[in-house]
């Protein structure tokens, strides 16, 4: 009787137990499924006019408009860090935005110096560039648009080309159209290569989604005063598509991209996961300015503990599909790995 009783109690705890996995910190770290590493990041720059300017962006805490040998310093750092890549966006001065975008491909421009100084000043990081116009017009809009206020789809991807070659011209290591114009990754691959730049890779902003977290990004580019009451829908993908998605970054891929971009990033893990599936191509996705500014604000007010909000978040990123994120706390992040040990 009495062992009658001991089996039927033995028999009804679990033999199991998924907490035995969890309960010390050894063997977490040693069954982790996903880890966060320096070289899973890219650092976002906005880099600016002049000499010796750091300049404050209001409504990202910590973020600054670099001038171009600060944007080397802060480059050099991140590289000994073991950053694999740094991306450029550029704070054009309002004398030089035109409705057609044109000082996008001036040789000497501010993105084209950027690429020469940092490339020649840290030979070894990848240097990542933007391709659209919304930094460089005075509507605000990723390419060019008509009287009656509609972006031009094909008219847009002639100054794209000239755009890219531009930078390629300079030294990039990878171009990056984010525009959403249709066709545009094809027409800038066909360039790059007739001219020589066959090495050049592409980085496809390939599911960028209309989003309402992009406005602190437009503050420090200076762009987001000009746009009006135009949105950006007619280009950006609709939030509450996910198949289109699927459908944009075949096309991309057929067209000659090299990796796909899903943006935003964290409302859109599902994306990620859905692309990483379907076609097993290195996917990025960025943790864009409204994440970041979410994070910082929460954080500040202590509503959230910083260190562990971002750590979290971005290891989400990697557990959803991501080969590699862009993320404003890129620097952070490698320090906080460094204090924890995880390195």
């Amino acid at each position: 009787m009495r062992k009658n009783m001991y089996s039927q109690r033995y028999c009804s705890f679990p033999a199991t137990r998924l907490r035995r996995l969890r309960n010390r910190d050894y063997i977490r770290r040693l069954v982790r499924e996903n880890n966060l590493l320096p070289s899973d990041l890219v650092a976002p720059m906005f880099i600016q006019e002049g000499k010796n300017v750091k300049e404050a962006i209001p409504s990202m805490p910590g973020v600054y408009r670099l001038s171009i040998d600060l944007a080397i310093q802060e480059t050099k750092l991140l590289s000994s860090k073991g950053v694999p890549a740094v991306i450029l966006f550029p704070s054009v001065p309002v004398r030089l935005k035109t409705a057609s975008g044109n000082e996008s491909y001036n040789s000497a421009g501010l993105v084209q110096n950027a690429i020469k100084r940092i490339k020649e000043a840290v030979p070894k990081i990848g240097i990542i560039s933007d391709v659209a116009l919304d930094p460089y017009t005075t509507h605000g809009h990723d390419g060019l648009i008509n009287d009656d206020g509609d972006v031009l789809n094909d008219e847009t991807i002639d100054v794209l080309v000239r755009q890219s070659i531009s930078q390629a011209e300079a030294g990039i290591d990878i171009v990056a159209p984010s525009d959403m114009m249709d066709g545009r990754v094809g027409a800038i691959r066909t360039a790059l290569d007739a001219r020589g730049f066959e090495g050049v890779k592409i980085l496809a902003y390939s599911a960028k989604y209309s989003s309402s977290f992009y406005g602190p990004f437009r503050d420090a580019i200076g762009s987001a005063k000009n746009i009006g009451p135009l949105s950006k829908k007619t280009y950006q993908m609709d939030p509450g598509n996910s198949r289109e998605a699927i459908r944009e970054v075949a096309l991309d891929i057929a067209e000659g991209a090299d990796m796909v971009m899903v943006k935003p990033g964290m409302p859109y893990l599902d994306i990620v996961t859905r692309v990483k599936e379907e076609f097993g191509v290195p996917t990025f996705a960025y943790q864009v300015s409204g994440e970041y500014s979410m994070i910082k604000a929460a954080s500040q007010n202590g509503w959230l503990d910083e260190k562990s909000a971002v750590l979290e978040s971005l290891l989400c990123f990697k557990r959803a599909g991501t080969d590699g994120v862009l993320s404003y706390f890129t620097k952070n992040v490698i320090d906080w790995l460094h204090e924890s040990g995880d390195l």
